[in-house]
């Protein structure tokens, strides 16, 4: 699919009124050196309600593909259920969104945490509240298959370095705005009006893939942020690039747009298993007819 621009977006489920862990980068289909985009209102930092107004603000003449780094559904296809035996479980990802979202409805800025507090659901993840009952190590099929390269942290655990589950739950609430704006794939058909297409993603396997990592007390540096981008055919960064995020977030949103470009054009990672309907599907993992 050809695209006129590339967003990746290094997200983050905080409470605090601003994200610092938020990073925007862009990359034109041009392939102009990627950038940082700098949250709006001269603020130092994004929130997720300023995102989703930059978001849905965007030239609808053009399309965009943009990827959010945060699970876009639960597992599924083990138990064929998300919430195992709770009653009125949502049965499809776009019922998931908008049950997550009823569950949260007070919490300002799209915070997700709220759904601890809930009795009955607060079983089912690990918690900083609790570690629930009925939490369990689950994974999606598109997380079998990439942990060949790297294993992503179970979506329902929300406690200790690397969880997304915090992420997810914010996640999953602006998905449900979004819906309305963006094919959001793989959910969605993308030969519908809609021109720009949402996709999630995966940072770190985007540097695993070609044997990348950070160092022990620095992160990446700059030089191996080039690195991977030349492996995806992209041009290097300033070497004035300054990385202000917590966990070296810049890096992850600029390795990003570079493999979502690099991604687009070949046909078989828009591919995946059937199971990609109800739990979604990490882009950039590569499926194959394989048996799990």
């Amino acid at each position: 699919m050809l695209f006129d621009g590339f967003f990746g977006i290094d997200w983050s489920g905080d409470k605090s009124k601003f994200q610092k862990g938020i990073k925007v980068a862009y990359l034109d289909k041009k392939n102009i050196n990627p950038v940082i985009i700098s949250p709006p209102n001269n603020n130092k930092y994004w929130d997720r309600s300023s995102l989703l107004v930059y978001l849905q603000n965007l030239n609808s003449t053009k399309s965009y593909l943009i990827g959010f780094d945060f699970a876009f559904a639960y597992p599924f296809e083990d138990y064929k259920n998300y919430f195992v035996d709770f009653e009125n479980s949502p049965n499809s990802a776009k019922k998931l969104w908008d049950f997550i979202d009823i569950h949260n409805y007070e919490n300002p800025n799209f915070y997700g945490g709220n759904i601890w507090e809930k009795k009955n659901l607060r079983e089912y993840y690990n918690s900083p509240i609790k570690r629930g009952k009925k939490f369990m190590s689950r994974r999606r099929i598109t997380e079998i298959y990439a942990k060949n390269i790297c294993s992503p942290s179970p979506t329902f655990n929300c406690v200790g370095p690397g969880a997304v589950g915090t992420g997810t739950l914010a996640g999953m609430r602006v998905l449900n705005i979004l819906k309305k704006d963006y094919n959001i794939w793989p959910f969605d058909n993308l030969k519908n009006k809609k021109k720009s297409v949402i996709v999630e993603i995966f940072p770190t396997l985007y540097f695993r893939k070609h044997s990348i990592k950070p160092q022990k007390n620095t992160g990446y540096t700059l030089n191996q942020i080039n690195e991977a981008l030349k492996k995806y055919d992209c041009l290097p960064v300033s070497k004035n690039l300054k990385m202000f995020g917590p966990d070296q977030d810049e890096a992850d949103a600029i390795i990003s747009v570079a493999a979502l470009k690099y991604f687009s054009k070949n046909i078989e990672y828009w591919k995946t298993h059937k199971a990609a309907k109800k739990e979604g599907w990490i882009y950039g993992v590569k499926f194959t007819n394989d048996k799990v």
